[in-house]
């Protein structure tokens, strides 16, 4: 990439005039177009060491550039108190769209951040106890594009579903379905809807309502992802730790590692001992287990299959027992950073102008399933895939329902659609794309063309970045950015017609292509469709 090139002259040119040549070179691009392409801080940093003020070496740096300028340099400035700045040539433009083009979908923007360490990635885990609320879809569609971006970066990245299926909640939830089947009143505490009445009405007589009606939710929780595209990898049943003695085997190894105690009847781990504020019961007096104990045996369970890394997605209302989680996972003789957990916010609803309360329990929500049929599943995903998981937000369905640029997802889509349309258009009116190696894209000097391939330049640091910090949106603020500078070119750039030479329009067309490639890379790591007409 142009950003490497530039950081090793610069290194040299540092080590050239006394400073050391290994200084990390740090570039980043201008907040404003017309102090450059590039700019960097290097002479700030290495001031010091060469013995001169900023500026000075800034001078200097820019001087010794200047005399052997890298490939596309244009021109070399100093800005402010000594950064250095490089205007490029558009020839490193030309460059980015033959690497797209070259490389394709399935090579550019694909770095091998994960050398192939697998990864669980455990997210949305509702409570099988009724359909999925909408909220969830939040969860949904982040896991699932995190999951698309590491193995994109090349790690073997799989998709897991938590099922707490053992435990009170259970019970009540059987209760309920039992009650309503029957019409009399529901227990202390009983879920609440219309889907219970639904479901208690399709329900036999003759069955046990927790196992039916576990069973239900499990159909209803697989027909519900299938419909967003969230198809996950393993449904691990908390049940199962249970019947296959994995709770034990977890307690008798943490046991012989020395880091359990006995006291007033219970069994501790010496949490303290990995970081958390406290020691925590395991397994209380009566023999009962504590939520830690069967979550430590579920993550031990994650490493025996074979897992290099385990990263668990929940609410923000986790914040408290995560780091009992990580000391117990320590404890077993993994490593703290083996375990990653990301609490995300929770979601607002709107519905004509009003929140719209997602409670299970009081019933009062509106499902997943419901969203999807109103507003359809590509704007559900790329909705809830706007912003950070970590900041609350708000929903309203009456924007991602509506079909105008000022709806993200329209506006994205459709710039997809409309780079189809010229191809069909160019394939209609006989115009034949030739060979990229025969096409002079020295002519794409406009500013409207130039912003697409800026844009595209950054997919590569996008993918890296959104990988690394878990930030999904990072993409999504990406695909909407080379949207709003592919809209810019249709309006002004015509890529067929009169008074459009057949040299610009052959290099148009695969401008044009290569921002297909690289909206669809952004758009199926988004896990949202690239429809070709709307």
């Amino acid at each position: 990439m142009i950003r490497d090139d530039l950081a090793a002259a610069v290194a040299a040119a540092v080590g050239r005039l006394g400073g050391d040549p290994a200084v990390p070179v740090q570039l980043e691009r201008p907040a404003r177009r017309e102090h450059g392409d590039w700019s960097t801080n290097v002479a700030l940093v290495s001031a010091k060491a060469v013995g001169r003020p900023p500026r000075d070496l800034a001078a200097e740096l820019v001087a010794d550039l200047a005399a052997a300028p890298p490939a596309h340099v244009d021109r070399v400035e100093i800005a402010g108190p000594g950064f250095v700045n490089f205007h490029l040539a558009p020839t490193w433009l030309h460059d980015v769209l033959r690497t797209v083009v070259t490389e394709g979908p399935e090579g550019y923007a694909r770095p091998d951040l994960g050398g192939g360490r697998r990864v669980n990635v455990e997210f949305v885990s509702a409570n099988p106890t009724g359909p999925l609320h909408a909220g969830g879809g939040r969860w949904a569609a982040y896991g699932d594009a995190l999951v698309n971006l590491l193995n994109r970066c090349g790690y073997r990245a799989d998709r897991e579903y938590y099922l707490n299926d053992r435990g009170v909640q259970m019970g009540l939830f059987g209760a309920s379905l039992a009650a309503r089947k029957a019409g009399t009143d529901l227990p202390e505490g009983g879920y609440q809807g219309v889907y219970l009445e639904e479901w208690a009405a399709e329900m036999p007589d003759d069955v046990d309502p927790v196992e039916w009606g576990y069973a239900r939710v499990r159909q209803d929780l697989r027909e519900t992802l299938d419909a967003v595209g969230v198809h996950f990898d393993t449904w691990f049943s908390e049940r199962s730790l249970l019947d296959s003695g994995a709770i034990d085997a977890t307690l008798a190894e943490l046991a012989a590692r020395g880091v359990t105690y006995v006291a007033d009847g219970a069994t501790w781990l010496r949490s303290t001992d990995f970081g958390d504020d406290k020691d925590r019961v395991l397994v209380k007096s009566d023999g009962e287990y504590t939520y830690l104990c069967p979550d430590i045996a579920y993550h031990r369970d994650k490493f025996a299959r074979g897992y290099d890394q385990v990263i668990d997605v929940w609410g923000a209302d986790h914040h408290g027992y995560v780091a009992r989680l990580v000391a117990g996972v320590e404890a077993l003789g993994r490593r703290r950073e083996d375990v990653e957990v990301i609490l995300g916010q929770l979601v607002t609803l709107k519905r004509d102008g009003e929140e719209v309360r997602l409670s299970k329990r009081a019933g009062t929500m509106v499902t997943l399933a419901e969203v999807v049929d109103e507003v359809g599943v590509d704007a559900a995903r790329l909705t809830f895939l706007l912003q950070s998981l970590d900041t609350r937000q708000t929903v309203d369905l009456a924007v991602i329902s509506s079909k105008a640029m000022e709806n993200p997802v329209f506006y994205v889509q459709y710039a997809h659609a409309r780079i189809c349309s010229l191809a069909r258009t160019a394939a209609e009116a006989g115009v034949i794309r030739r060979p990229l190696a025969d096409v002079d894209l020295r002519v794409l000097v406009e500013e409207r063309e130039l912003d697409v391939l800026r844009v595209l330049a950054e997919l590569p640091d996008t993918v890296v970045g959104a990988c690394t910090e878990r930030a999904p949106h990072r993409v999504t603020t990406w695909v909407r950015e080379l949207a709003g500078a592919f809209h810019g070119f249709y309006h002004d750039c015509r890529v067929l017609g009169e008074g459009v030479t057949d040299e610009v329009t052959q290099a148009r067309l695969w401008l044009v292509e290569s921002a297909r490639i690289g909206l669809g890379i952004g758009l199926d790591l988004l896990g949202v469709s690239a429809p070709e007409q709307m």
